[in-house]
């Protein structure tokens, strides 16, 4: 871990309980005069305090210093992805966190299962987490869409990943990609996109949509 996610982070002291004190007691086995990073995920400061004070309870931390250290990846990717099983969703959600993905927005597309329910704070708790473990100092964005045409108007430089022979996913020129469900892309939603906007991989190989999720963020920003 390297640092502690608290909301209240940059605050002249903090106190932690629960989870938060059976973490940093029995977990991590922090005593008194050690050092903790903390960071709140919103003003891309690392705040480093000093425990002054600790019981079964709960933790004192006073604030030492606070410094500007934002990290994240070098590029910016914004995936559009059409609702699959939240279970495989929060399986790879760590691993595009930690390759530095952007932004997610779950977009219901024809193929999706309406009865799949996306739970934001679940997910978000899992970025939490994720985030302490790589270092990455911004919380990635989730949004919602109620279909591909709704987040087209958004965003309408995005590219679709789909069978292309043309085309291949490149760090190039792509910035915001959609990516389909189990069973793929209506031909409708297809047409909704330009030729030269679709884009594939060079292979014959079928992916998995949480599988091609985690390829195109690894070819863009890695």
């Amino acid at each position: 871990m390297l640092y502690l996610y608290q909301k209240e982070a940059g605050q002249p002291q903090l106190t932690l309980l629960g989870d938060e004190h059976r973490y940093i007691f029995k977990v991590r086995r922090h005593k008194v005069e050690d050092t903790l990073y903390l960071r709140n995920l919103e003003d891309g400061l690392l705040h480093r305090y000093l425990i002054t004070y600790m019981d079964k309870r709960s933790v004192i931390l006073e604030l030492q210093e606070s410094q500007t250290l934002e990290i994240k990846a070098k590029v910016s990717l914004h995936i559009g992805w059409c609702v699959i099983d939240p279970k495989n969703i929060e399986k790879v959600l760590p691993s595009l966190n930690e390759m530095g993905v952007e932004k997610i927005t779950f977009i219901y597309c024809k193929r999706s299962q309406k009865s799949f329910k996306v739970d934001f704070k679940r997910l978000e708790k899992i970025l939490f987490n994720s985030s302490q473990q790589s270092g990455r100092s911004e919380l990635m964005q989730l949004e919602m869409a109620d279909d591909l045409e709704t987040f087209l108007e958004k965003n309408p430089h995005s590219k679709m990943l789909n069978f292309s022979e043309n085309h291949c996913v490149s760090n190039e020129g792509i910035d915001t990609i959609v990516i389909g469900c189990e069973g793929g892309f209506h031909e409708e939603e297809v047409a909704l996109f330009k030729k030269s906007d679709i884009v594939g991989f060079d292979t014959p190989l079928v992916l998995k949509s949480e599988s091609a999720a985690c390829a195109v963020a690894a070819k863009v920003l890695l």
